[in-house]
């Protein structure tokens, strides 16, 4: 052994500190210093060859299993950034040194490695990385662990031939041609901590435990419908969770994964990939969670129809609602806000459709979808923004006069040109080293090499800001004149006024879009719930707040529906009030006539990826 011993004396000498390591592998360490790639298999070799034969030593010295994780995560990484593929000869070697590492008769070391650093999540770190380059198809069968690696076309089933293991592993279906490696250990789960989202504070949490095999899945391209079937070691314990390791949140995580089955002796989960609309401003990997995945899609849908039927309704009612320059800026605003969110929420909808089929993501498929998302998106800030300076200008700079034409050539400049320009430099900047898009789980801009996602956070979160304080003066401005005189008798207290402002406003200038700042530095679910829901909806509010909340919007469409019930029914006269309109009459509340009208401003005062590692989690 070579390192030191650190002692405290109470009463007797008592070590406190152990750095000793075997000097065998202390030797293969610092070859790993100046390894190269042609040297891997060798080392590899070596290194197994000592640790079999060194297995009691090493197994009781905590020093030495954090040399060889060390030793075993150089080589992963080398293989990852050299490109290097890995062989059968290789890959048994690697496995057979860790076989011994995580042994049962390895529990109490790994217990002080684990209060003391990572080096348990650091080991799965490498199997996981060494396993996505291998080569060929080919089985190896060691005494706590089966890989099996093979080419698939259809569909794929494995079960366990180690002894007392049964576990599962079921690929229902695969669309192309797809190599799939699986590493099945069934002494893993005395290593990894028990942490997992709900008690990420706690390395080993007493009440809860790994309760079977621990299954590492690497599948090229990645499929999002695997199921699993795992024995259950210890029978007592309840309340299964199907969980992956999130190398993200440090933790054990369900998200994407639920149990389909629940039995004395087994347990069933089935996990899925899907896409939320939190993933346009999260750095977080929280793509797996089907509610945010329905939430998205719904959300979006119902938005694709709204913005649809309000640039209907904004072609029926344009003459009569553009006669003077207030209200023409209004409504090309709104025009071209919906215009931008509708063709968004499209590009967003291929985006997810090409992550969904292809992983890693596509560079050629996915880079167009990402740079017309991006342009759009924030084009829709823009407008927004615009939208909120016109409010603002009205309000604050009422005998100020601009022409019509002087705003339409400011507002298409700043409207279109503004992220235009932003859209190209990002490309610009990234695609040379291909970091524009995300690698993986999502067809959206990249965050972790290039910090392209920058590139639409922070305009959008800008334009959020602006308009949040010209919101706060609008209201300012409201309250200082009086509303009282101007607004219904049930309408006189200012805070119904301000909740109506509000409410009418936050849509139009997108302000919803500032739980962004919560989806980034919160891994929390319910942030994301509550931006995927806003968010995906923006277009439904747009049509409602924007629009039908409008007066002269429904009066002019009141009029001009009823001029064609005139036109092909004679027996209708146009003086009809407006209760003889249908389609209206269930909101009365809306035709009366408000004082923060928008459109009166002039005169009153806007993830489950496959690649990961499955277990059972238990209390």
């Amino acid at each position: 052994m070579k390192g030191s011993i650190k002692y405290r004396c109470d009463s007797k000498w008592i070590p406190i500190k152990n750095n000793c390591i075997l000097s065998y592998i202390d030797t293969i360490k610092n070859d790993v210093k100046s390894l190269i790639v042609e040297d891997i298999p060798v080392l590899t070799s070596n290194l197994s060859d000592v640790t079999a034969q060194n297995s009691v030593n090493i197994t009781q010295s905590p020093a030495t299993v954090q040399a060889i994780v060390d030793i075993l995560s150089s080589v992963a990484n080398l293989s990852v950034s050299q490109t290097v593929a890995i062989s059968k000869t290789v890959m048994e070697d690697f496995l057979n040194t860790v076989d011994i590492i995580v042994s049962s008769d390895v529990s109490n070391t790994w217990i002080t490695l684990n209060n003391d650093n990572n080096t348990s999540i650091k080991l799965l770190d490498a199997i996981e990385k060494i396993s996505d380059r291998l080569t060929d198809d080919f089985v190896i069968n060691g005494t706590s662990f089966q890989l099996n690696r093979t080419t698939i076309k259809d569909s794929f089933r494995m079960t366990s031939t180690l002894p007392n293991s049964t576990t599962e592993i079921v690929i229902p279906r695969v669309p192309n041609v797809t190599t799939v490696t699986i590493i099945i250990f069934t002494t893993l789960e005395n290593v990894l901590p028990t942490r997992n989202t709900s008690n990420n504070n706690d390395t080993n949490n007493s009440d809860v435990r790994i309760n079977g095999d621990v299954v590492v899945v690497k599948v090229n391209p990645t499929l999002y419908n695997i199921s699993f079937a795992f024995d259950i070691t210890e029978q007592s314990l309840k309340n299964p969770q199907c969980v992956f390791w999130n190398f993200s949140l440090d933790a054990w995580d369900s998200t994407g994964c639920e149990v389909k089955l629940s039995m004395n002796t087994s347990v069933t989960c089935e996990c899925n990939h899907t896409t939320s609309f939190s993933i346009l401003m999260s750095p977080f990997s929280l793509d797996n969670n089907k509610a945010l995945a329905y939430i998205t899609y719904i959300g979006v849908s119902i938005s694709l129809a709204s913005l649809i039927l309000c640039l209907i309704i904004e072609t029926i009612v344009w003459k009569s609602m553009t006669r003077n320059d207030t209200s023409y800026m209004r409504h090309v605003s709104i025009v071209n806000i919906a215009v931008s969110l509708l063709i968004a929420n499209i590009c967003f909808i291929i985006g997810a459709a090409v992550a969904e089929q292809e992983q890693p993501t596509s560079v050629d498929r996915c880079s167009p979808a990402v740079f017309f998302m991006h342009f759009f998106y924030l084009a829709l800030f823009f407008w927004m923004l615009i939208s909120a300076v016109l409010l603002f200008y009205r309000t604050v700079m009422v005998l100020s006069q601009m022409s019509r034409a002087r705003m339409m050539a400011i507002a298409f400049i700043v409207g279109y040109g503004a992220p235009l320009l932003i859209a190209v430099i990002t490309v610009a900047s990234t695609a040379g080293p291909q970091n524009y898009i995300m690698k993986e789980k999502a067809c959206w801009l990249n965050l972790d090499e290039s910090k392209a996602l920058l590139a639409f956070v922070i305009p959008a979160l800008t334009i959020v800001a602006i308009n949040l304080m010209v919101l706060i003066v609008v209201l300012y401005k409201m309250l200082r004149r009086g509303v009282g005189a101007t607004t219904q008798p049930d309408e006189k207290h200012a805070l119904v006024v301000i909740a109506r402002c509000v409410a009418i406003l936050t849509p139009i200038f997108g302000l919803t879009w500032g739980l962004g700042i919560g989806t980034m530095v919160s891994r929390e679910i319910g942030i994301h719930v509550v931006f995927a829901l806003l968010n995906s909806l923006q277009g439904f509010f747009i049509l409602v707040f924007g629009t039908l909340l409008d007066s002269k919007v429904r009066e002019s469409l009141r009029g001009k529906l009823s001029l064609q019930r005139f036109s092909s029914n004679r027996t209708q006269s146009t003086s009809a009030g407006p209760s003889s309109t249908p389609g209206f009459n269930f909101l009365p509340w809306l035709r009366r006539r408000n004082v923060y009208n928008v459109s009166e401003a002039n005169s009153s005062s806007a993830v489950t990826s496959s690649d990961s590692s499955y277990a059972i989690l238990n209390t």
